[in-house]
């Protein structure tokens, strides 16, 4: 979908169909016609609660009327929800361009909200299956505002589309996007200088972690680097992210009901690799590092076995219990790499946990931190971004659980309880004092529950990392 902003009036810019939002108290800025808006409000078929639709047609063009509910709480997130109905009414009248008339005396977040949740709701994955005609989004979507916002509305536009093929990667299945797949993806990345380790190269650099994972796929693992200096000075942030491009569990195979979804066990790493390709699109001032661990974890006669014991990249011995919980295997491996290149600051995002699915569903991911300035950045860049986290406590005694008897760590406690503590635990030992937060978005990396998202892959983290990214270039 193109998109652009304009300082003409909504009528003057050729759309088919246009979009007013009206506050609670308030009446519409602008009218049309002999007052066709104020009298659909009048009439109660209009209303001024948050989401209500009503559809008016005059001077030759369709008009969606959206309630806005109380300005005082209208902030990006409900800017990206009234967008998303809007678009999805727009879409069932066969709408070929849309405007949003930018209601009056906002802020740049809504304005990106409205972008956001426009394109987002609008998105398709119709490679296998293309969509029927009838349910065409828009080709072009356009904000008329009295006043320039073509910045913001560019910038958001780029985003949310980075973020749409983070959900292309997670939404395509196993058999097509293998671990040298998704490599190939990074490398076309424009701005982004990308290094690809094959698996005999992790094996030879001491990721022995990441390799044992890897063992049991016919499929070469590959380890993914993404630099980006978009400066020549300031810290390095580290962005790590899990890509196990398909997880039946290993040896400790997983329950076949549902297993098909384990395609999006990736999510993490499509994440990462699209935040960073956005901030080289937006030339943003920051320096980033990204580190992701590709690969399929299958049983197979040469796959790792539980009670194996292998050796992570800093010389740590783990003790491999259960050959489902390797995520953080992947991980450890990748977050020592990322320390050893003089990133001074870490996020790793993976779908890592049921525990986490548990504790806080859908709505929030998880948020592990062993820095309380750090933590309060990220979750204010979620709470900014509407990629809401919820912190979890770290705690010696959930790092005592995975205590190993026959070698360090073991990946796995043997309490049925804090699974995604410990998980978070088994990470931090790998981390330790560099400043990192662990996002465990197994509940918010696919099939979201927004109003914005359909089926399949959120590309959740996308737009979080490239808030913090250009918040702590900010502060650098």
């Amino acid at each position: 979908m193109l998109v652009q902003a304009t300082t003409d009036g909504p009528l003057r810019t050729g759309a088919d169909t246009i979009v007013i939002g009206v506050f609670e108290g308030e009446d519409v800025a602008h009218d049309v016609g002999d007052g066709t808006l104020r009298a659909l409000l009048e009439s109660g078929e209009a209303r001024r609660d948050f989401k209500h639709l009503a559809v008016a047609h005059a001077e030759g063009r369709r008009l969606i009327l959206v309630g806005l509910g109380s300005r005082e709480g209208f902030n990006g997130e409900r800017a990206r929800v009234a967008a998303a109905v809007a678009e999805g009414r727009a879409r069932e009248l066969s709408t070929r361009s849309l405007c949003w008339e930018v209601p009056h005396h906002v802020g740049e977040d809504v304005i990106a909200g409205l972008v956001e949740g426009t394109l987002l709701r609008a998105y398709r994955f119709d490679r296998y299956k293309p969509a029927p005609e009838k349910d065409r989004p828009a080709e072009r979507l356009i904000l008329s505002a009295h006043h320039e916002i073509a910045g913001a509305v560019a910038r958001a536009a780029l985003v949310t589309t980075a973020q749409n093929r983070a959900r292309d990667l997670a939404n395509t299945p196993g058999n097509e996007l293998t671990p040298e797949r998704l490599a190939a993806h990074a490398q076309r990345l424009e701005g982004v200088n990308v290094e690809i380790w094959d698996e005999d190269e992790i094996g030879r650099a001491g990721m022995g972690a990441f390799a044992a994972v890897a063992q049991g796929s016919l499929q070469d693992a590959r380890m993914i680097r993404l630099q980006y200096d978009g400066r020549d000075d300031g810290p390095r942030l580290g962005l790590i992210g899990k890509a196990v491009t398909f997880d039946a569990g290993g040896i400790s195979l997983k329950p076949s009901a549902k297993m098909e979804e384990m395609k999006f066990d990736m999510s993490g790493g499509a994440a990462v690799i699209e935040a960073i390709g956005a901030l080289a699109q937006l030339q943003a001032p920051v320096r980033v590092l990204g580190i992701v661990g590709a690969t399929e974890n299958l049983p197979s006669g040469a796959a790792v076995k539980p009670g194996d014991i292998v050796r992570a990249l800093d010389g740590t011995t783990i003790e491999v219990n259960n050959t489902d919980a390797e995520g953080r295997l992947v991980l450890a491996d990748c977050i020592s790499y990322a320390r050893r290149e003089g990133c001074e600051r870490l996020i790793d995002i993976a779908t890592l946990t049921g525990g986490i699915v548990v504790a806080l569903g859908s709505t929030h991911a998880g948020l592990m931190c062993n820095d309380d300035a750090w933590a309060e950045q990220v979750a204010t860049c979620a709470a900014d971004t509407g990629e809401l986290v919820w912190r979890m406590p770290l705690h010696a005694e959930y790092a005592d659980m995975i205590k190993g008897t026959y070698a360090q760590l073991s990946n796995v406690t043997d309490r049925r309880e804090a699974t995604a503590l410990t998980a978070a635990e088994f990470l931090h030992h790998f981390a330790g004092d560099t400043p990192w937060a662990h996002i465990d978005i197994a509940g918010t990396g696919w099939n979201g529950h927004r109003p914005y998202f359909d089926k399949g892959g959120t590309g959740f983290g996308v737009r979080l990392m490239v808030a913090v990214a250009l918040r702590a270039g900010a502060a650098a």
